[in-house]
């Protein structure tokens, strides 16, 4: 792509050993402008580019030089060592906290508004050897959380028990997140009904693969969520959400 003189597209990328695989960086830079809200146009405004050389981030399994990275990863919300992935080993709030957070409790409603989208949560259930906690793939069908495991897997056994199930999500760069805990009990749920009945919408295809046509229905019994915001000097509090 070919930038013309005077764009303040700052150097173009150079070859690098910065992400795991090709093409990381872009789908980094991609996902944390469209988190944000953001168009490519708005995103390179922000950091003082071209929209066509953010374009070239976003598609090229290249990275770029320290300085339109920096100005991009501060436009962004973000950090360079976060859009390189260096942190993707790490578990999520290791950060320091915010200088004022703000702990609140959700809504039931706007718990439903965070579970609906689907996606991996943790369900945390009792077994002969103790409490076992397990990430997993999950869908919402009719108040109700929908997941799908293995014939001989742990969760497998659950129908008939209590069960937790939790899901969060935690903004590093802002320090803020939040967290929804379900409880309720564990049933089986008819592999033909549900593939009938998420057709149109899409199952919980479980990340793991494999063989997986056992699935689970928890009714909820209560539902319940915090969220963590910061609050400014002013005290208002600004927009985002936070972690349990």
């Amino acid at each position: 792509m070919k930038l013309s003189d005077g764009e303040a597209a700052g150097p173009r990328p150079t070859a690098s050993r910065g992400p795991a695989h090709p093409g990381d960086l872009g789908r980094r830079i991609a996902q944390r402008r469209r988190e944000l809200g953001l168009s490519r146009a708005e995103a390179a405004a922000r950091a003082g580019m071209a929209e066509g050389f953010l374009d070239y981030l976003e598609s090229s399994p290249s990275t770029a030089e320290a300085g339109p990275l920096i100005r991009l990863a501060d436009a962004l919300g973000t950090t360079v060592t976060r859009l390189l992935g260096g942190e993707v080993d790490l578990p999520p709030g290791w950060g320091a906290a915010a200088a004022r957070p703000v702990l609140a409790e959700l809504p039931v409603t706007a718990c439903w508004d965070r579970l609906v989208p689907g996606g991996v949560g943790r369900v945390a259930l009792s077994t002969a050897d103790g409490p076992v906690v397990l990430p997993v793939n999950y869908r919402v069908l009719d108040g109700t959380l929908l997941l799908r495991t293995a014939a001989r897997s742990t969760l497998a056994a659950a129908p008939g028990t209590r069960i937790a199930f939790e899901v969060d999500r935690v903004d590093e760069a802002l320090r803020s997140g939040w967290s929804v805990l379900v409880t309720g009990w564990a049933a089986a749920f008819d592999e033909s009904e549900a593939i009938e009945r998420l057709g149109r919408c899409g199952d919980p295809d479980p990340w793991a693969g494999g063989q997986r046509d056992v699935w689970i229905r928890l009714h909820p019994t209560a539902v319940t969520g915090r969220i963590i915001r910061t609050e400014d000097e002013s005290g208002d509090r600004a927009p985002g959400d936070a972690a349990r």
